[in-house]
């Protein structure tokens, strides 16, 4: 009966203590599950960087170009001004701006003095040819009796140099008739040939000195783009080749090479082209881009969003199979509207973000939209194939 009762007791020990143990190991013990929840938790899930659109290089017809800055300027610039002295502007007649003839007349000055100078000059022609009527009836009438010995050879010979001398004071009196009717037609102010007016220094009662000038005028209108371009560029450039030009406000014109410096500048290297543009097409003064149109070659393009600059270098974003990014190094070449060339391509039918590759690293994983074709490449551009 008594190792019954232990029998019993025993158990209930065991049966307390199990249930001590389980408490415990429920509470602070370590549990597979637990861990293996906690690890889940620390673990993060990879994330997409970004959500991107790629596109595969496309084979683009390009034209090889050299670009050059410069500044648009009068084929030939004419200075008009005055030959006159102490003469007042009566009237200006032109302004800036006016398209003028050659020969039409700009200005005129006070011609009363010059008026008078020749109205003098003019009565003493008179007056001379008078002088010389009489000295050569004298000697006429010497040369006759000179024989008879009424006059002395001395007389004869006085009376012939008299009419040589009024002679001479004719012709002198005459060219001071031409001297003041040169200042007379230099008193009228007129074009020396077709052209614009560019500036115009003369006023109304302003007093003339030689030399001065009062017009600048563009000759015939004609207008060019002297082009700098370097000591590697310039051997390019050819005669007849076209050029379009960029104004400042983005309009675009084509002009071509007239001629080409036959030396460089001292100062910078580099070497003038004058090229030919419309007239009217822009106004002398004007800073323009040219770009000179050499070959067509083809060549593997990307869209210029495409491209990313870091650190001085030029870079594209591939993805790969894995959908993460592998940033590759590139050199450029030609651009034509939103295409970039891009000479180095290490795989010319991968795929390449189109836009937003700045805010990608070389690793990071993206979510590929889709893959397509660039809505800004031309239609003429085809899929490269390996």
């Amino acid at each position: 009966m008594l190792s019954k009762q232990k029998l019993r007791y025993a158990l209930i020990i065991a049966i307390i203590a199990l249930g001590l143990w389980w408490l415990v190991w429920m509470v602070g013990g370590d549990h597979p599950s637990d861990e293996l929840t906690s690890k889940a938790e620390m673990t993060p899930s990879v994330k997409p960087a970004l959500t991107v659109l790629t596109v595969k290089p496309q084979r683009t017809m390009l034209t090889k170009t050299i670009a050059a800055n410069g500044s648009v300027a009068a084929w030939q610039e004419a200075i008009i001004g005055t030959e006159v002295s102490g003469l007042a502007l009566n009237s200006v007649l032109v302004n800036v701006g006016d398209h003028v003839k050659r020969g039409q007349v700009l200005a005129r000055f006070n011609d009363s003095t010059i008026m008078a100078d020749l109205a003098q000059a003019q009565a003493n022609v008179a007056d001379a040819k008078a002088a010389a009527m009489e000295a050569e009836g004298n000697a006429s009438r010497a040369r006759t009796i000179q024989e008879s010995g009424a006059l002395s050879r001395q007389q004869v010979e006085q009376l012939l140099t008299l009419e040589a001398t009024m002679q001479a004071k004719v012709q002198a009196a005459q060219a001071a008739v031409l001297m003041q009717q040169v200042r007379l037609k230099q008193t009228i102010l007129t074009a020396p040939d077709d052209g614009f007016i560019s500036s115009r220094a003369a006023t109304v009662g302003q007093v003339a000195t030689p030399g001065l000038e009062l017009f600048r005028m563009i000759r015939q209108g004609r207008i060019e783009w002297r082009g700098e371009f370097n000591s590697t560029d310039a051997g390019k450039v050819k005669l007849g080749m076209e050029v379009k030009l960029t104004l400042p406000d983005n309009s675009e014109i084509t002009g071509k090479v007239r001629m080409l410096a036959p030396m460089a500048d001292t100062a910078t290297r580099n070497t003038i082209a004058y090229v030919d543009i419309p007239n009217g097409s822009a106004k002398p003064g004007m800073f323009a881009k040219g770009k000179l149109l050499l070959t067509e070659s083809e060549g593997a393009t990307l869209p210029a969003s495409a491209i990313v600059m870091r650190d001085g270098f030029s870079y594209v974003m591939q993805v790969d199979d894995t959908q993460h990014i592998k940033q590759v190094k590139v050199n450029l070449g030609s651009r034509q509207d939103q295409l970039i060339e891009v000479l180095d391509l290490p795989i010319l039918d991968g795929d390449y973000v189109v836009s937003g590759g700045a805010f990608l690293a070389d690793g990071d994983l993206v979510r590929v939209e889709k893959s397509a074709i660039n809505a800004n490449q031309n239609q003429s551009a085809e899929p490269l194939n390996d």
